[in-house]
């Protein structure tokens, strides 16, 4: 059976299974996204009755593609993880430190596997503590689900793209959002950045799967390169803090380094 036989038989089976592919053309660019692997996670997925409709791309990117979704006529996000291109050297890397994932060993699809496992716990303990990241509702070996930060199946806006009428008062925000993270949730972003930021009336932090609990042995410098990222941007726009100050505030040490 060739490659669009197969994605055919595809959009059939899911639909026979009540879930509207809202998107004709949704996979235009899944040649190397929707692998045998991913497509037997998305049909646990859809089996597990977590996905209703699946529309077209909204981002896609060298790591993973994003793809709007519905369940029960509420916006999700359907993170895959792409498992040919995925750099799972440095996500190996960051998964060494990890306790949680400690134990991880081996090929690029157990390595893909953990790190959704990962981001998706990462994006649990932020929600948890009432940060404002995407709720995670699901994941299946490279596939993650989570609540669509949009309007009308548009993302908003990465923090670089967007309108900001007071960047002093979106800076503190995303400092405090930082000392939240660390002190409530135990967890430094590790790739924090205009980049990965939403923001819509205010922002929002995505993109976990590298977030590091405080006993990493990296935590502490991954710490510092997200201050330093910030304070880059914003620096274009307004005064910004003291590196030091911001790394007293964040983990509550006084004088002490992370």
């Amino acid at each position: 059976m060739g490659r669009r036989d197969e994605y055919e038989r595809f959009d059939r089976e899911i639909e026979a299974m009540g879930v509207r592919v809202k998107d004709a053309d949704m996979m235009k660019v899944r040649d190397d996204v929707f692998d045998e692997v991913t497509l037997m996670a998305l049909y646990k997925l859809v089996h597990r009755k977590v996905i209703s409709a699946i529309g077209g791309p909204v981002s896609t990117g060298k790591e993973a593609n994003i793809y709007y979704g519905e369940h029960d006529n509420q916006g999700i996000a359907i993170k895959i993880y792409r498992i040919q291109t995925a750099n799972f050297k440095a996500m190996a890397e960051y998964l060494a430190g990890d306790r949680r994932f400690a134990s991880v060993r081996g090929s690029r699809k157990g390595i893909i596997f953990a790190w959704t496992k990962k981001e998706y716990s990462n994006l649990a303990r932020a929600h948890d503590v009432g940060l404002p990241v995407p709720e995670p509702l699901a994941f299946d070996r490279n596939i993650l689900l989570m609540e669509f930060l949009g309007e009308e199946e548009i993302p908003y806006p990465q923090l670089r793209l967007a309108e900001v009428d007071d960047y002093r008062a979106v800076y503190q925000e995303v400092l405090d959002y930082m000392r939240r993270l660390y002190q409530d949730a135990r967890l430094v972003h590790a790739d924090l950045s205009e980049y990965n930021i939403l923001y819509h009336e205010k922002p929002y932090l995505i993109d976990m799967g590298q977030a590091v609990t405080l006993d990493h042995p990296q935590a502490p410098t991954f710490l510092i390169r997200d201050i330093r990222n910030i304070n880059r941007y914003f620096s274009r726009y307004c005064d910004v803090q003291d590196e030091q100050e911001i790394v007293r505030a964040i983990t509550g040490n006084g004088d002490r380094e992370p």
